[in-house]
């Protein structure tokens, strides 16, 4: 019975983190469509892909048993941030192209040392434990990257720029495989998804706190504008009215 439950809850995270990884399709059909990257940043994805990567090598069975839905998700997770990495890479103006081809570098050499050591220099519970601590300081990581978008919540009192459905897959995907950890009594999958379950549940409520507030951001700079217009028309109003008077006093 608790196998059938591991299982299940396991199917159920892949399902939520497979969405997780889906929600920048939106961004990069923007990116396509604009032929620009404009002010999007591709650090997240290149630490996404190191994250996926680590993840997937610590769920193979020579690795950590009875982690295989692990790989699995993370495995189909590595191949989608690639594409993303690709395409930001392709719009990417010069100096952002640099930069994150040396992350993207520095990343690929980061796995390969993991994966080297584990696979030649560790065996049994230290392989284990070796690559268990990679890839829960990059989980949580990767978790950790939407708390720039917290901060600037609670600073505008705006959920504009906090998407509903990325926090609540979030959510989903880090209590999903927080339980899975859980019943399989794996530190390593229930921490860095305890800390995204966690982080998850307080964008949930920041966006239920300030929902009604989405759009007021821009209402605001609408509203400045307008403003700033009026100031700077009444000169220009004002100036007919001297040009009569001083045509009057001519007369």
């Amino acid at each position: 019975m608790e196998n059938t439950l591991h299982f299940v809850v396991g199917i159920f995270g892949n399902a939520s983190a497979l969405f997780l990884f889906l929600a920048p399709l939106i961004t990069f059909k923007r990116i396509v469509k604009k032929r620009s990257t404009e002010q999007f940043s591709g650090v997240p994805y290149v630490m996404t892909l190191l994250n996926c990567l680590l993840s997937a090598w610590y769920g193979l069975p020579f690795v950590s048993p009875n982690n295989m839905l692990v790989s699995t998700i993370n495995g189909t997770g590595a191949a989608i941030e690639l594409v993303y990495v690709l395409i930001f890479l392709i719009f990417a103006p010069k100096k952002e192209k640099g930069k994150i081809l040396g992350l993207l570098t520095l990343v690929l050499a980061i796995f390969a040392i993991v994966a080297f050591v584990s696979l030649f220099a560790l065996h049994g519970k230290g392989r284990k434990f070796f690559c268990g601590v990679a890839a829960t300081v990059f989980s949580i990581i990767m978790y950790g990257s939407p708390l720039t978008i917290i901060r600037l919540v609670i600073k505008t009192k705006s959920v504009e720029f906090m998407p509903f459905f990325l926090s609540l897959f979030v959510f989903l995907c880090g209590t999903s495989w927080f339980v899975f950890g859980l019943l399989g009594k794996d530190p390593f999958v229930a921490i860095p998804n305890g800390f995204g379950c966690g982080l998850g549940a307080v964008q949930l409520i920041l966006y239920a706190i300030y929902r009604k507030n989405k759009g007021q951001t821009q209402k605001g700079a609408a509203n400045e504008s307008q403003e700033m217009e009026k100031t700077i028309s009444k000169p220009h109003q004002e100036k007919p009215s001297n040009t009569h008077s001083s045509q009057d006093e001519q007369v």
